[in-house]
Protein backbone atom coordinates (compact mmCIF):
# COMPACT_ATOMS: atom_id res chain seq x y z
CA UNK A 1 0.00 0.00 0.00
CA UNK A 2 1.41 3.43 -0.93
CA UNK A 3 2.03 6.18 1.59
CA UNK A 4 -0.69 8.83 1.96
CA UNK A 5 -0.23 12.05 0.05
CA UNK A 6 0.66 14.19 3.08
CA UNK A 7 3.16 11.74 4.58
CA UNK A 8 6.32 13.60 5.56
CA UNK A 9 4.87 17.05 4.92
CA UNK A 10 6.26 19.59 7.40
CA UNK A 11 5.57 23.32 7.87
CA UNK A 12 7.98 25.93 6.55
CA UNK A 13 10.00 27.30 9.50
CA UNK A 14 8.79 30.73 10.60
CA UNK A 15 5.71 30.72 8.35
CA UNK A 16 2.03 30.19 9.15
CA UNK A 17 1.07 26.86 7.64
CA UNK A 18 -2.35 26.85 5.97
CA UNK A 19 -3.00 23.18 6.82
CA UNK A 20 -1.03 22.20 9.93
CA UNK A 21 -1.00 23.77 13.39
CA UNK A 22 2.16 21.80 14.22
CA UNK A 23 4.15 19.04 12.46
CA UNK A 24 1.73 16.19 11.83
CA UNK A 25 -1.24 18.10 13.33
CA UNK A 26 -3.97 19.08 10.86
CA UNK A 27 -6.01 22.08 11.98
CA UNK A 28 -9.34 20.79 13.39
CA UNK A 29 -11.54 22.58 10.83
CA UNK A 30 -9.64 20.91 7.97
CA UNK A 31 -9.53 17.29 9.16
CA UNK A 32 -12.33 16.03 6.95
CA UNK A 33 -11.01 17.84 3.85
CA UNK A 34 -7.41 16.78 4.52
CA UNK A 35 -8.49 13.20 5.01
CA UNK A 36 -10.28 13.21 1.67
CA UNK A 37 -7.22 14.63 -0.09
CA UNK A 38 -4.66 12.45 1.68
CA UNK A 39 -6.41 9.24 0.63
CA UNK A 40 -4.55 9.37 -2.69
CA UNK A 41 -0.96 8.24 -2.68
CA UNK A 42 1.84 10.21 -4.40
CA UNK A 43 1.82 8.02 -7.51
CA UNK A 44 -1.93 8.40 -7.99
CA UNK A 45 -1.72 12.13 -7.31
CA UNK A 46 1.09 12.54 -9.85
CA UNK A 47 -1.23 11.07 -12.49
CA UNK A 48 -4.04 13.39 -11.40
CA UNK A 49 -1.74 16.42 -11.59
CA UNK A 50 -0.64 15.43 -15.09
CA UNK A 51 -4.30 15.09 -16.10
CA UNK A 52 -5.01 18.60 -14.79
CA UNK A 53 -2.13 20.07 -16.76
CA UNK A 54 -3.26 18.32 -19.94
CA UNK A 55 -6.77 19.69 -19.43
CA UNK A 56 -5.39 23.23 -19.14
CA UNK A 57 -3.43 22.74 -22.35
CA UNK A 58 -6.39 21.29 -24.23
CA UNK A 59 -8.69 24.11 -23.08
CA UNK A 60 -6.20 26.86 -23.88
CA UNK A 61 -6.14 28.31 -20.36
CA UNK A 62 -3.24 30.67 -20.95
CA UNK A 63 -1.65 33.99 -20.12
CA UNK A 64 0.93 36.03 -22.01
CA UNK A 65 4.40 37.20 -20.97
CA UNK A 66 5.48 40.01 -23.27
CA UNK A 67 9.14 39.99 -22.15
CA UNK A 68 9.71 36.27 -22.77
CA UNK A 69 11.69 35.72 -25.98
CA UNK A 70 10.75 32.04 -25.98
CA UNK A 71 7.14 32.82 -26.74
CA UNK A 72 4.42 34.89 -25.13
CA UNK A 73 1.64 32.34 -24.71
CA UNK A 74 1.92 30.05 -21.66
CA UNK A 75 -0.21 27.63 -19.69
CA UNK A 76 -0.79 28.99 -16.20
CA UNK A 77 1.02 26.61 -13.79
CA UNK A 78 -1.54 24.93 -11.57
CA UNK A 79 -1.21 22.87 -8.39
CA UNK A 80 -4.05 20.44 -7.76
CA UNK A 81 -3.55 20.49 -3.97
CA UNK A 82 -6.14 23.10 -2.87
CA UNK A 83 -5.76 25.83 -0.28
CA UNK A 84 -8.27 25.41 2.56
CA UNK A 85 -10.02 28.29 4.37
CA UNK A 86 -12.39 27.72 7.29
CA UNK A 87 -15.93 29.09 7.32
CA UNK A 88 -15.55 31.32 10.40
CA UNK A 89 -12.24 32.64 9.18
CA UNK A 90 -13.69 33.47 5.76
CA UNK A 91 -16.66 35.24 7.32
CA UNK A 92 -14.23 37.63 9.07
CA UNK A 93 -12.30 38.26 5.84
CA UNK A 94 -15.53 38.82 3.91
CA UNK A 95 -16.71 41.48 6.36
CA UNK A 96 -13.34 43.21 6.12
CA UNK A 97 -13.41 43.19 2.32
CA UNK A 98 -16.91 44.68 2.17
CA UNK A 99 -15.91 47.39 4.61
CA UNK A 100 -12.77 48.20 2.62
CA UNK A 101 -14.59 48.44 -0.72
CA UNK A 102 -17.28 50.67 0.81
CA UNK A 103 -14.61 53.04 2.14
CA UNK A 104 -12.76 53.12 -1.19
CA UNK A 105 -16.03 53.84 -3.05
CA UNK A 106 -16.66 56.75 -0.68
CA UNK A 107 -13.12 58.02 -1.18
CA UNK A 108 -13.35 57.93 -4.97
CA UNK A 109 -16.69 59.73 -4.90
CA UNK A 110 -15.18 62.34 -2.63
CA UNK A 111 -11.86 62.87 -4.39
CA UNK A 112 -13.70 63.31 -7.71
CA UNK A 113 -16.28 65.46 -5.96
CA UNK A 114 -16.09 67.85 -2.98
CA UNK A 115 -12.69 66.50 -1.79
CA UNK A 116 -13.71 66.76 1.85
CA UNK A 117 -11.07 64.28 3.00
CA UNK A 118 -8.37 66.45 1.44
CA UNK A 119 -9.70 69.74 2.75
CA UNK A 120 -9.84 68.31 6.28
CA UNK A 121 -6.38 66.79 5.76
CA UNK A 122 -7.49 63.39 7.02
CA UNK A 123 -5.04 62.09 4.41
CA UNK A 124 -2.10 64.00 2.85
CA UNK A 125 -3.56 65.90 -0.15
CA UNK A 126 -0.22 65.92 -1.97
CA UNK A 127 -0.08 62.12 -2.04
CA UNK A 128 -3.57 61.86 -3.53
CA UNK A 129 -3.45 64.76 -5.98
CA UNK A 130 0.08 63.80 -7.04
CA UNK A 131 -0.77 60.16 -7.72
CA UNK A 132 -0.34 59.15 -11.35
CA UNK A 133 -3.77 57.54 -11.31
CA UNK A 134 -5.55 60.75 -10.30
CA UNK A 135 -7.33 62.36 -13.27
CA UNK A 136 -8.25 65.97 -12.42
CA UNK A 137 -10.35 66.35 -15.59
CA UNK A 138 -12.83 63.85 -14.13
CA UNK A 139 -13.55 65.89 -11.01
CA UNK A 140 -17.29 66.54 -10.93
CA UNK A 141 -18.24 63.43 -12.93
CA UNK A 142 -20.71 61.08 -11.24
CA UNK A 143 -20.86 57.56 -12.72
CA UNK A 144 -24.21 56.06 -13.77
CA UNK A 145 -25.56 53.85 -11.02
CA UNK A 146 -23.31 55.50 -8.44
CA UNK A 147 -20.72 52.69 -8.56
CA UNK A 148 -17.05 53.15 -9.42
CA UNK A 149 -15.46 49.89 -8.29
CA UNK A 150 -17.66 47.28 -9.95
CA UNK A 151 -14.92 44.64 -9.54
CA UNK A 152 -12.18 44.82 -6.90
CA UNK A 153 -9.29 42.40 -6.52
CA UNK A 154 -7.79 42.82 -3.04
CA UNK A 155 -4.41 41.12 -2.57
CA UNK A 156 -4.03 39.55 0.87
CA UNK A 157 -1.12 37.85 2.56
CA UNK A 158 -1.03 35.98 5.85
CA UNK A 159 1.61 36.83 8.45
CA UNK A 160 3.29 34.37 10.86
CA UNK A 161 0.54 34.96 13.45
CA UNK A 162 -2.13 33.83 10.98
CA UNK A 163 -3.58 37.31 10.44
CA UNK A 164 -4.66 38.24 6.92
CA UNK A 165 -3.18 41.58 5.84
CA UNK A 166 -3.93 43.70 2.77
CA UNK A 167 -0.92 43.98 0.51
CA UNK A 168 -2.49 46.10 -2.23
CA UNK A 169 -5.74 46.92 -4.02
CA UNK A 170 -6.56 46.33 -7.70
CA UNK A 171 -9.36 48.67 -8.73
CA UNK A 172 -8.85 49.36 -12.43
CA UNK A 173 -8.93 46.09 -14.42
CA UNK A 174 -8.28 43.35 -11.85
CA UNK A 175 -7.52 40.05 -13.55
CA UNK A 176 -7.33 36.40 -12.56
CA UNK A 177 -10.91 35.44 -11.76
CA UNK A 178 -11.16 33.20 -14.82
CA UNK A 179 -8.43 31.03 -13.30
CA UNK A 180 -10.49 30.76 -10.10
CA UNK A 181 -13.38 29.34 -12.11
CA UNK A 182 -11.22 27.09 -14.29
CA UNK A 183 -9.33 25.78 -11.25
CA UNK A 184 -12.62 24.80 -9.65
CA UNK A 185 -13.70 22.98 -12.80
CA UNK A 186 -10.47 20.97 -12.61
CA UNK A 187 -11.11 20.14 -8.96
CA UNK A 188 -14.65 18.99 -9.79
CA UNK A 189 -13.39 16.86 -12.65
CA UNK A 190 -10.35 15.30 -10.97
CA UNK A 191 -11.08 15.43 -7.22
CA UNK A 192 -14.89 15.14 -7.12
CA UNK A 193 -15.06 12.89 -4.04
CA UNK A 194 -12.70 15.09 -2.02
CA UNK A 195 -14.56 18.25 -3.03
CA UNK A 196 -17.90 16.76 -1.99
CA UNK A 197 -16.62 15.32 1.30
CA UNK A 198 -14.92 18.57 2.26
CA UNK A 199 -18.13 20.64 1.92
CA UNK A 200 -16.84 23.54 -0.19
CA UNK A 201 -18.61 26.80 -1.07
CA UNK A 202 -19.38 27.14 -4.78
CA UNK A 203 -17.76 29.78 -7.00
CA UNK A 204 -19.71 29.27 -10.21
CA UNK A 205 -22.16 32.07 -9.38
CA UNK A 206 -19.52 34.68 -10.24
CA UNK A 207 -20.41 35.26 -13.92
CA UNK A 208 -24.12 35.66 -13.11
CA UNK A 209 -23.35 37.97 -10.17
CA UNK A 210 -21.07 40.14 -12.29
CA UNK A 211 -23.52 40.29 -15.21
CA UNK A 212 -26.33 41.30 -12.84
CA UNK A 213 -24.15 43.97 -11.19
CA UNK A 214 -23.22 45.41 -14.59
CA UNK A 215 -26.80 45.54 -15.79
CA UNK A 216 -27.93 47.09 -12.50
CA UNK A 217 -25.96 50.28 -13.20
CA UNK A 218 -27.29 50.77 -16.75
CA UNK A 219 -28.37 54.41 -17.17
CA UNK A 220 -32.03 55.09 -17.73
CA UNK A 221 -33.20 51.74 -16.31
CA UNK A 222 -33.85 50.13 -19.72
CA UNK A 223 -35.93 46.93 -19.84
CA UNK A 224 -33.15 45.01 -21.58
CA UNK A 225 -29.83 46.78 -20.98
CA UNK A 226 -27.04 45.80 -23.34
CA UNK A 227 -23.68 45.20 -21.66
CA UNK A 228 -20.50 44.34 -23.55
CA UNK A 229 -16.95 43.28 -22.63
CA UNK A 230 -14.38 45.57 -24.25
CA UNK A 231 -11.02 43.86 -24.89
CA UNK A 232 -7.84 45.29 -26.41
CA UNK A 233 -7.72 42.12 -28.48
CA UNK A 234 -6.15 38.66 -28.67
CA UNK A 235 -2.61 39.93 -28.11
CA UNK A 236 -3.44 41.20 -24.64
CA UNK A 237 -1.95 39.15 -21.78
CA UNK A 238 -5.39 38.51 -20.25
CA UNK A 239 -7.32 37.86 -23.47
CA UNK A 240 -8.25 34.34 -22.35
CA UNK A 241 -10.01 35.87 -19.36
CA UNK A 242 -11.81 38.49 -21.45
CA UNK A 243 -13.26 35.86 -23.78
CA UNK A 244 -14.00 33.47 -20.89
CA UNK A 245 -15.98 36.07 -18.93
CA UNK A 246 -17.87 37.31 -21.97
CA UNK A 247 -18.88 33.74 -22.81
CA UNK A 248 -19.90 32.75 -19.27
CA UNK A 249 -21.83 36.00 -18.72
CA UNK A 250 -23.57 35.73 -22.08
CA UNK A 251 -22.25 39.14 -23.20
CA UNK A 252 -20.75 40.31 -26.48
CA UNK A 253 -16.94 40.42 -26.58
CA UNK A 254 -16.02 43.53 -28.55
CA UNK A 255 -13.00 45.52 -29.64
CA UNK A 256 -12.84 49.26 -30.19
CA UNK A 257 -13.89 49.21 -33.88
CA UNK A 258 -17.08 47.37 -32.90
CA UNK A 259 -18.29 50.41 -30.94
CA UNK A 260 -19.10 53.94 -31.99
CA UNK A 261 -20.19 57.04 -30.12
CA UNK A 262 -22.94 59.10 -31.70
CA UNK A 263 -23.73 62.25 -29.79
CA UNK A 264 -23.30 61.11 -26.20
CA UNK A 265 -24.51 57.55 -26.72
CA UNK A 266 -22.53 54.38 -27.42
CA UNK A 267 -23.61 51.88 -30.05
CA UNK A 268 -22.58 48.39 -31.08
CA UNK A 269 -22.18 47.86 -34.81
CA UNK A 270 -24.22 44.84 -35.91
CA UNK A 271 -25.36 43.38 -39.22
CA UNK A 272 -28.84 44.75 -38.40
CA UNK A 273 -27.61 48.22 -37.66
CA UNK A 274 -26.37 50.01 -34.51
CA UNK A 275 -27.62 48.82 -31.08
CA UNK A 276 -27.49 51.07 -28.04
CA UNK A 277 -24.91 49.96 -25.45
CA UNK A 278 -25.69 50.75 -21.82
CA UNK A 279 -22.71 49.20 -20.02
CA UNK A 280 -19.10 48.70 -21.10
CA UNK A 281 -17.08 46.28 -18.97
CA UNK A 282 -13.74 47.53 -20.13
CA UNK A 283 -10.55 45.48 -19.88
CA UNK A 284 -8.48 48.22 -21.50
CA UNK A 285 -6.22 50.43 -19.37
CA UNK A 286 -7.22 54.07 -18.85
CA UNK A 287 -4.42 55.41 -21.03
CA UNK A 288 -5.73 53.57 -24.10
CA UNK A 289 -9.46 53.72 -23.40
CA UNK A 290 -10.44 56.82 -25.37
CA UNK A 291 -8.09 58.64 -27.77
CA UNK A 292 -10.21 61.79 -27.47
CA UNK A 293 -9.52 61.98 -23.73
CA UNK A 294 -6.37 60.00 -22.96
CA UNK A 295 -3.63 58.97 -25.42
CA UNK A 296 -4.46 60.33 -28.85
CA UNK A 297 -2.36 57.62 -30.53
CA UNK A 298 -4.36 54.75 -29.05
CA UNK A 299 -5.86 52.34 -31.56
CA UNK A 300 -7.39 50.26 -28.76
CA UNK A 301 -9.84 52.84 -27.46
CA UNK A 302 -13.29 54.11 -28.39
CA UNK A 303 -13.31 57.80 -29.40
CA UNK A 304 -15.85 59.68 -27.30
CA UNK A 305 -16.38 56.93 -24.68
CA UNK A 306 -15.38 59.17 -21.75
CA UNK A 307 -17.62 61.93 -23.06
CA UNK A 308 -20.57 59.53 -23.15
CA UNK A 309 -19.73 58.24 -19.65
CA UNK A 310 -19.43 61.76 -18.23
CA UNK A 311 -22.81 62.60 -19.77
CA UNK A 312 -24.36 59.68 -17.91
CA UNK A 313 -25.31 57.84 -21.10
CA UNK A 314 -23.18 54.71 -20.55
CA UNK A 315 -21.74 52.97 -17.50
CA UNK A 316 -18.05 52.06 -17.68
CA UNK A 317 -16.78 49.34 -15.37
CA UNK A 318 -14.46 49.90 -13.68
CA UNK A 319 -14.76 53.67 -13.69
CA UNK A 320 -11.98 55.73 -15.28
CA UNK A 321 -9.80 57.43 -12.67
CA UNK A 322 -9.91 54.56 -10.17
CA UNK A 323 -6.14 54.27 -10.43
CA UNK A 324 -5.75 56.96 -7.78
CA UNK A 325 -7.04 54.50 -5.16
CA UNK A 326 -4.82 51.55 -6.07
CA UNK A 327 -1.71 53.70 -6.13
CA UNK A 328 0.46 51.94 -3.54
CA UNK A 329 0.98 55.12 -1.50
CA UNK A 330 -2.74 55.89 -1.43
CA UNK A 331 -3.49 52.24 -0.61
CA UNK A 332 -1.60 52.74 2.65
CA UNK A 333 -4.17 55.41 3.59
CA UNK A 334 -7.27 53.17 3.38
CA UNK A 335 -7.48 52.66 7.17
CA UNK A 336 -7.77 56.44 7.48
CA UNK A 337 -10.53 56.36 4.84
CA UNK A 338 -12.44 53.71 6.81
CA UNK A 339 -12.35 55.89 9.92
CA UNK A 340 -13.18 59.09 8.02
CA UNK A 341 -16.11 57.87 5.90
CA UNK A 342 -17.52 54.97 7.92
CA UNK A 343 -16.61 55.96 11.50
CA UNK A 344 -15.39 52.40 12.02
CA UNK A 345 -12.11 50.71 12.81
CA UNK A 346 -10.64 48.69 9.92
CA UNK A 347 -11.49 45.00 10.13
CA UNK A 348 -8.58 43.97 7.89
CA UNK A 349 -5.04 44.78 8.86
CA UNK A 350 -2.57 46.12 6.30
CA UNK A 351 1.09 45.54 5.65
CA UNK A 352 2.80 48.56 7.33
CA UNK A 353 4.05 50.87 4.58
CA UNK A 354 6.71 53.58 4.56
CA UNK A 355 5.99 56.44 2.14
CA UNK A 356 9.21 57.73 0.59
CA UNK A 357 7.50 61.07 -0.11
CA UNK A 358 7.72 61.72 3.65
CA UNK A 359 11.23 62.81 4.68
CA UNK A 360 11.27 60.72 7.85
CA UNK A 361 10.05 57.59 6.07
CA UNK A 362 12.50 58.17 3.21
CA UNK A 363 15.46 58.40 5.58
CA UNK A 364 14.44 55.12 7.21
CA UNK A 365 14.04 53.39 3.85
CA UNK A 366 17.44 54.54 2.60
CA UNK A 367 19.03 53.33 5.83
CA UNK A 368 17.37 49.91 5.61
CA UNK A 369 17.39 49.04 1.90
CA UNK A 370 18.88 45.64 2.72
CA UNK A 371 15.86 44.79 4.90
CA UNK A 372 12.89 46.21 3.00
CA UNK A 373 10.83 45.54 -0.11
CA UNK A 374 10.67 48.71 -2.22
CA UNK A 375 7.89 49.18 -4.79
CA UNK A 376 6.98 51.77 -7.39
CA UNK A 377 3.60 53.26 -6.43
CA UNK A 378 2.20 52.51 -9.89
CA UNK A 379 4.00 49.20 -10.46
CA UNK A 380 2.25 45.90 -11.15
CA UNK A 381 3.03 42.24 -11.66
CA UNK A 382 6.18 42.35 -9.54
CA UNK A 383 7.87 44.80 -11.90
CA UNK A 384 9.82 47.81 -10.60
CA UNK A 385 10.38 46.16 -7.23
CA UNK A 386 13.43 45.71 -5.01
CA UNK A 387 13.55 42.67 -2.74
CA UNK A 388 16.13 44.19 -0.40
CA UNK A 389 17.15 41.08 1.57
CA UNK A 390 17.84 39.15 -1.64
CA UNK A 391 19.14 41.97 -3.87
CA UNK A 392 22.75 42.52 -4.85
CA UNK A 393 24.53 45.63 -3.57
CA UNK A 394 24.52 47.20 -7.06
CA UNK A 395 20.75 46.75 -7.33
CA UNK A 396 20.20 48.37 -3.93
CA UNK A 397 22.37 51.33 -4.94
CA UNK A 398 20.39 51.73 -8.15
CA UNK A 399 17.18 51.95 -6.11
CA UNK A 400 18.82 54.39 -3.71
CA UNK A 401 19.42 56.76 -6.62
CA UNK A 402 15.87 56.28 -7.90
CA UNK A 403 14.35 57.05 -4.50
CA UNK A 404 16.50 60.12 -4.01
CA UNK A 405 15.57 61.42 -7.48
CA UNK A 406 11.79 60.73 -7.29
CA UNK A 407 10.82 59.86 -3.71
CA UNK A 408 7.09 60.25 -4.37
CA UNK A 409 7.27 57.29 -6.75
CA UNK A 410 8.22 54.72 -4.11
CA UNK A 411 6.94 53.00 -0.99
CA UNK A 412 8.63 50.37 1.16
CA UNK A 413 7.45 47.53 3.35
CA UNK A 414 9.14 45.13 5.70
CA UNK A 415 9.20 41.71 4.08
CA UNK A 416 6.61 39.64 5.89
CA UNK A 417 7.04 35.90 5.92
CA UNK A 418 4.19 34.68 3.72
CA UNK A 419 2.07 31.75 4.80
CA UNK A 420 2.81 28.38 3.20
CA UNK A 421 0.52 25.76 1.73
CA UNK A 422 1.02 22.10 0.76
CA UNK A 423 2.04 22.10 -2.90
CA UNK A 424 2.83 19.28 -5.30
CA UNK A 425 6.46 19.28 -6.46
CA UNK A 426 6.88 17.02 -9.51
CA UNK A 427 10.66 17.10 -9.19
CA UNK A 428 10.56 15.18 -5.91
CA UNK A 429 7.17 13.50 -6.35
CA UNK A 430 5.69 14.70 -3.09
CA UNK A 431 3.91 17.56 -1.35
CA UNK A 432 6.12 20.36 -0.02
CA UNK A 433 5.43 23.79 1.59
CA UNK A 434 5.37 26.77 -0.77
CA UNK A 435 4.46 30.40 -0.05
CA UNK A 436 1.07 31.76 -1.16
CA UNK A 437 -1.05 34.89 -1.29
CA UNK A 438 -4.76 35.36 -2.00
CA UNK A 439 -6.72 37.66 -4.29
CA UNK A 440 -10.43 37.69 -3.36
CA UNK A 441 -12.86 39.42 -5.74
CA UNK A 442 -15.62 41.82 -4.70
CA UNK A 443 -18.43 42.60 -7.17
CA UNK A 444 -20.52 45.73 -6.58
CA UNK A 445 -23.78 46.77 -8.21
CA UNK A 446 -26.58 49.07 -7.11
CA UNK A 447 -27.47 46.70 -4.27
CA UNK A 448 -23.98 46.73 -2.79
CA UNK A 449 -20.96 44.42 -2.62
CA UNK A 450 -20.87 40.63 -3.04
CA UNK A 451 -17.70 38.65 -2.27
CA UNK A 452 -16.73 35.55 -4.25
CA UNK A 453 -16.04 32.77 -1.71
CA UNK A 454 -12.28 32.30 -1.81
CA UNK A 455 -10.51 33.85 -4.74
CA UNK A 456 -7.25 33.26 -6.57
CA UNK A 457 -4.54 31.63 -4.50
CA UNK A 458 -1.20 32.32 -6.16
CA UNK A 459 1.76 30.16 -5.19
CA UNK A 460 5.52 30.61 -5.43
CA UNK A 461 6.43 27.27 -7.02
CA UNK A 462 10.19 27.63 -6.65
CA UNK A 463 11.77 26.56 -3.38
CA UNK A 464 12.57 29.57 -1.19
CA UNK A 465 10.77 32.02 -3.49
CA UNK A 466 8.44 34.80 -2.35
CA UNK A 467 7.34 35.71 -5.89
CA UNK A 468 3.87 34.39 -6.72
CA UNK A 469 3.27 36.28 -9.99
CA UNK A 470 2.65 33.95 -12.92
CA UNK A 471 4.91 36.07 -15.13
CA UNK A 472 7.81 35.32 -12.77
CA UNK A 473 7.45 31.62 -12.13
CA UNK A 474 4.40 31.50 -9.88
CA UNK A 475 1.28 29.39 -10.29
CA UNK A 476 -2.21 29.08 -8.85
CA UNK A 477 -4.38 26.82 -6.70
CA UNK A 478 -8.06 26.26 -6.17
CA UNK A 479 -9.21 27.95 -2.95
CA UNK A 480 -11.66 25.83 -0.95
CA UNK A 481 -13.75 27.89 1.46
CA UNK A 482 -15.44 25.33 3.70
CA UNK A 483 -19.12 25.62 4.50
CA UNK A 484 -20.15 26.26 8.06
CA UNK A 485 -20.14 23.00 10.01
CA UNK A 486 -17.67 21.28 7.65
CA UNK A 487 -14.91 19.83 9.87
Amino acid sequence: MSEPLLHGYAPLPGAWDELLSAPGEVRPEFRRAAGALAARGPAEFARAQALAEKALLDQGVTFSVYADDRGAEKILPFCLVPRLVGAAEWARVERGLVQRVRAIEAFLDDVYGPQRILKERAVPPELVLGARGFEPRLVGVRPPGGVRVHVAGIDLIRDPTGAFRVLEDNLRCPSGVSYVLENRLLSKRILPEALERAGVERVDAYPAKLAAALRSVAPGDPDRPLAVVLTPGPYNSAYFEHSFLARTMGLELVQAPDLLVDGDEVFLRTTRGPRRVHVVYRRTDDAYLDPEFFRSDSLLGVPGLIRAWAAGKVAVANAPGNGVADDKAVCALVPDMVRFYLSEEPLLEQVPTLLCARPGDRAEVLARLDELVVKAVDGAGGQGMLMGPQAAAAEREDFRRRIEAEPQRYVAQRRIELSACPTWDPAVGQVVPRRVDLRPYVVTGREGPWVLPGGLTRVALREGSYVVNSSQGGGSKDTWVLKAGAR
